[in-house]
């Protein structure tokens, strides 16, 4: 394992100037509401304030803030710990209370940093990070001249991932869901593209990846979510039936593209471990079993860097709530 390698001369600019690739406008049909407004007035106000704090200090408050979530407020308690519960068997009940309350630590952690890491510039990201493993499997990708797939979940800091790489000078589009709250979304994709990310709402996505891709650019995809109207398939997720997003295999196999799954991960020290590592892809002559195989694969991946790191995923999600309706009944949701 190597220190983070210090950007190529290419990347010497700095990250804002990577924001020169406009992302594509989502839909504007969506006006802001008052509650939105009261929301968004509610987030800018807490920023400012922690924008006087050190970086270890605002995240701190993060993690506190997220600490609160678990206890004394228990939002979703009973979904994190049962899914941890069920993921882990082997953890008795004070083991899965500490990896619940830890992991909502995380998500207050991870929240504040994507809000807060515009004010670091492009060495301050890249300082965030002690080191990178596999950097060599991306630039091999993209090597081939036909962009790259990079597929990440809920697990770390996935925001910093991406931030990482386009500090590093490599062109690279975030496909991202819109949030509910009009205001939030914005200020988010703000804050995406003034790090050198452009954003391609998952709407689009059919449209530009192809796009993105013949122009020798990585398309990252956080594919652990199933949601409704979204092509997924069941694949296994800790042994049972999970609904995954299908959208990257079925790219890789359609492009000829190489597809690479990535974690950014917090260490004791409070910095990042950044981790790529290949995606088998093996076509058969059925690209229904294909796709379905590639999907079960980078899930794999997702898994055992989840089972090294359980306090950082976010159990918060139901992940089992879509299942077969021949999934047995000791394998449905917990």
């Amino acid at each position: 394992m190597s220190p983070a390698p210090a950007p190529p001369p290419a990347a010497a600019s700095d990250v804002d100037a990577g924001a020169s690739a406009a992302s594509e406008a989502p839909p504007t049909d969506r006006p802001a509401t008052l509650a939105h407004r009261l929301e968004y007035a509610a987030l800018r106000t807490a920023l400012g304030g922690l924008g006087a704090l050190s970086w270890d200090r605002a995240t701190a408050v993060g993690a506190w803030l997220g600490r609160t979530g678990y206890a004394p407020l228990g939002i979703r308690r009973g979904v994190v710990e049962r899914q941890i519960a069920a993921a882990f068997p082997e953890f008795d009940a004070d083991r899965v209370r500490a990896v619940a309350r830890a992991s909502y630590e995380s998500l207050g952690r991870t929240t504040l940093e994507a809000a807060l890491v515009p004010r670091l510039g492009r060495q301050g990201v890249l300082d965030l990070f002690e080191r990178v493993e596999g950097w060599d499997v991306l630039e091999a990708a993209l090597a081939r001249g036909r962009g790259a797939l990079v597929v990440t979940g809920h697990l770390g800091n996935w925001e910093l991932g991406g931030s990482y790489v386009a500090a590093r000078g490599v062109p690279i589009d975030g496909v991202a869901r819109q949030m509910a709250n009009p205001l939030f979304d914005g200020f988010l994709t703000d804050t995406r593209q003034r790090l050198g990310m452009t954003v391609v709402w998952d709407g689009h996505a059919v449209r530009r990846t192809p796009r993105a891709l013949r122009e020798n650019r990585v398309v990252a995809m956080v594919s652990d979510q199933g949601a409704l109207g979204l092509a997924s398939t069941w694949v296994p997720f800790f042994g049972r039936p999970a609904k995954t997003p299908r959208g990257p295999a079925v790219f890789a196999l359609r492009l000829k593209v190489p597809i690479l799954f990535a974690a950014a991960v917090r260490q004791p020290s409070g910095r990042f471990l950044l981790g790529f590592e290949p995606v088998p892809v093996e076509e058969t002559g059925d690209r229904e079993r294909d796709v379905d195989t590639i999907v079960a694969a980078y899930t794999r991946q997702l898994e055992a860097w989840v089972r090294r790191y359980p306090e950082q995923y976010f159990w918060q999600h139901r992940r089992w709530k879509h299942q077969p309706a021949d999934t047995p009944a000791h394998l449905r949701e917990p």
